[in-house]
């Protein structure tokens, strides 16, 4: 996201080596209230960020950003990780906010090796509201005991996660400070670190 956002704005004016990644973190949430399309989102997102930079970005801008989600590149442990925990016999449901087609098209075009996926277009809400897991449990007949969330974001994953009883290890990559009440099950900087949790 960084950057595509950040070279979209640079075009229009943005500074070089500003990051817009907080920014554009707080003003997504804020369009995930209501669902609607992940494009849109992004699309709306794109042109509040800009806005808070004192830049204007036309729609077609914003949406043409919103189109380069497949080619996002992965964390660099993504793709061996999620084969590693196929291969110790872990079932991997990706939990997405975003669309379907999108999803399909990351998957895709980064070989990632999953069992399956839930979209915020599947259930009709973002995280952090329970659509997707109200959706997981039901879909795929497990248990909360059985179950392990693994995500980055605090506000989106991991205070939803544990508010239902379900275990959750915070892949915290940029070493932020862990926010007060708020109890992951595991820290690891990267997934590495998870599957080294987990051999234990």
């Amino acid at each position: 996201m960084e950057s595509h956002l950040g070279g979209l704005l640079q075009r229009e004016g943005l500074r070089p080596g500003v990051s817009v990644y907080p920014v554009y973190v707080r003003l997504e949430a804020e369009q995930e209230g209501e669902y609607k399309s992940y494009r849109t989102v992004l699309q709306d997102t794109a042109i509040a960020v800009a806005k808070q930079f004192n830049i204007s970005i036309s729609k077609g801008e914003a949406q043409e950003f919103a189109e380069t989600i497949p080619i996002w590149k992965p964390f660099s442990d993504t793709v061996n990780a999620l084969k590693a925990l196929g291969d110790r016999g872990y079932k991997r449901i990706i939990l997405s906010n975003i669309d379907r087609d999108l999803l399909q098209q990351t998957i895709n075009q980064n070989d990632l090796s999953v069992d399956g996926y839930i979209t915020a277009e599947d259930v009709g809400s973002y995280k952090p509201a329970s659509g997707h897991w109200n959706r997981f449990f039901s879909e795929y007949r497990v248990t909360k005991e059985e179950t392990l969330h693994v995500a980055q974001s605090i506000y989106h994953d991991i205070v939803p996660s544990t508010r239902i009883g379900v275990a959750n290890a915070w892949i915290n990559r940029y070493g932020e400070p862990k926010p007060a009440n708020v109890n992951p099950t595991f820290v690891c900087p990267d997934l590495v670190g998870l599957l080294n949790v987990l051999d234990q």
